[in-house]
């Protein structure tokens, strides 16, 4: 069975089909499209996953099982691709590098994502939206520092060479550029963007995805 990427417009499921590209890994995309008002996924994604949310894939049913194999949670999607494709793109051998792919494997939606959504949403209050993404904009700012930190040692995030580490912290930095103040004056993490967007892989993706905000 090829795999099934349940794609929203706008979404951290942008995320999965650029690492599929990369690993080449057969796929096909189900389009889904946000609701204009709420900005929410449609009602039917549930029928895939009773959370409703995007990204969500469907694989090869298990042994003595009819039905697929359904996966939710970007983290944990790309961890199930990386393992499909025997590791490629997955832990660096060499222990610090590893520890700082798991680090940031965990940290884009554990740690950096938060504080950019609470912005968002704060940007969509009316009257005291403003001065709570005033008080959140510092948070922002010391994840922001520390990426920009890291990746002036070393082109990507585990190391020498790209991972899906650097895949999963896309996202993040792609909204931060885009709706909490990344910019030139962190030059690293700028090139870093630069970088990940000149990739073929990112590329084809893109293309295949169709409306995606922050690239």
């Amino acid at each position: 069975m090829t795999i099934i990427v349940h794609h929203l417009e706008h979404s951290r499921s942008q995320r999965v089909l650029w690492l599929l590209e990369e690993l080449g890994l057969p796929f096909e995309i189900r389009h889904y499209k946000r609701n204009k008002a709420t900005m929410l996924a449609p009602p039917e994604l549930k029928r895939v996953h009773p959370l409703g949310k995007s990204p969500v894939i469907e694989d090869t049913a298990p042994p003595g099982d009819d039905a697929p194999r359904v996966i939710a949670e970007t983290g944990a999607i790309i961890e199930y691709l990386v393992e499909k494709a025997d590791g490629r793109l997955g832990a660096p051998a060499h222990r610090e590098a590893l520890l700082r792919y798991r680090f940031f494997l965990h940290y884009a939606e554990g740690s950096l994502m938060p504080p950019l959504l609470l912005k968002l949403v704060l940007g969509r209050v009316p009257l005291f939206g403003k001065a709570g993404q005033k008080r959140i904009q510092p948070m922002i700012d010391t994840h922001l520092d520390f990426v920009e930190a890291e990746l002036s040692s070393r082109e990507w995030f585990a190391g020498p060479a790209f991972t899906a580490a650097d895949v999963m912290m896309s996202f993040p930095l792609e909204a931060a550029r885009s709706r909490a103040g990344l910019d030139k004056e962190r030059p690293a993490t700028i090139a870093w963007l630069d970088r990940i967007h000149a990739r073929p892989a990112y590329q084809a993706a893109l293309a295949k995805g169709g409306p995606y905000a922050y690239a």
